[in-house]
């Protein structure tokens, strides 16, 4: 989905409700939703209204949503986050890390209701999920934990491959981690494991290249918003280049790659969405458990797994959330 037609998304809401009608409402409470690019989150919006719904409010009739952006580019976070404090939020909703710590750095005071991909406490973001303390709280994706996961699942779908390759983000502070767990899960199973960075999308040419040079089988990609971000682009390399690839994103296999296996986004953005009503109704972040996404989705692209030569093991196959056809 083009920016524009995000944004035209975002004004239908307000569109509904004829100015006359809204200038005889009374003063609604702000939330401030932070994002790092309109890019496919159209869909995370939606949810996160449905789950504002959920606690009561409705965007528009008894709350206003102040939509702040970054278009990809992390370092506009920061400005932008400061301009939406003049809005004047009573709570903030961040959609991913970059923009937590850009809310985390500007307010101590308001309350903040996040999706992450990443484990708050061991990035040191709360106290703990149980009781976070401070003004954050929200989901957390599981996506690092997944990892190992991802392995074993394209090692079921390409047994002969005893030479994989696990992506990572060099500037990521959890690359070490995730590349400390595949290393032991893919002793495990018997397989080894080459380890290739990409710091920016410039460097992905050069690992498909270095995938080629070391005759690796397949290829997890790790836990990293950049991935996320260019998870079609991904998916279409991996495809053009011919290698069995899995990710935690749906984008991923649906831009070409052959599977994915993640926590649901979606689901995680109505939740930012109830405790963002719940915050409105004066709950404490402190208080409010960070929750662990529990819906996980497996997704594989049939047309893909044809043209690399990869017949799905049908039990698999059985467990796939959605088949790409």
């Amino acid at each position: 989905m083009k920016r524009r037609e995000f944004i035209t998304l975002l004004g239908g809401a307000a569109v509904a409700w004829p100015l006359a009608a809204r200038a005889q409402q009374p003063a609604m409470p702000v939330v401030g939703f932070l994002g790092l690019e309109a890019s496919r989150l159209a869909d995370r919006v939606s949810a996160f209204r449905a789950g504002l719904a959920e606690s009561g409010y409705v965007e528009g009739r008894n709350v206003t949503v102040e939509y702040r952006l970054a278009d990809g580019q992390i370092d506009r976070l920061p400005t932008l986050m400061a301009d939406l404090l003049r809005a004047s939020p009573a709570v903030i909703a961040a959609g991913g890390l970059p923009a937590l710590l850009a809310a985390k750095a500007a307010t101590s005071a308001i309350p903040v209701a996040f999706y992450v991909g990443v484990d708050p406490v061991e990035m040191g973001l709360v106290a703990s999920l149980n009781r976070p303390g401070g003004n954050l709280t929200g989901v957390t994706g599981l996506s690092v934990e997944l990892v190992p996961k991802r392995l074993e699942l394209l090692h079921e779908l390409v047994p002969a491959a005893t030479a994989m390759a696990l992506l990572v983000n060099p500037t990521n502070p959890n690359a070490a981690t995730q590349t400390r767990d595949l290393q032991a899960a893919a002793r495990l199973l018997g397989l080894t494991l080459h380890v290739l960075q990409a710091a920016s999308e410039r460097d992905f040419e050069a690992v498909f290249a270095e995938l080629a040079r070391l005759k690796a089988g397949a290829l997890v990609v790790g836990a990293d918003g950049l991935f996320v971000r260019r998870g079609e682009e991904l998916g279409a390399l991996a495809l053009r280049h011919r290698v069995p690839a899995i990710f935690q994103d749906r984008a991923f296999a649906a831009g070409g790659g052959l599977t994915s296996y993640g926590a649901s986004s979606l689901d995680g953005y109505r939740v930012v969405g109830v405790y963002a009503g719940r915050l409105l109704k004066g709950e404490k972040a402190a208080d409010l458990p960070v929750q662990q996404a529990t819906k996980v989705e497996l997704v594989i692209n049939l047309k893909t797994a044809k043209a690399l030569g990869i017949t799905v093991p049908l039990p698999l196959l059985g467990r796939a959330d959605e088949v790409i056809e």
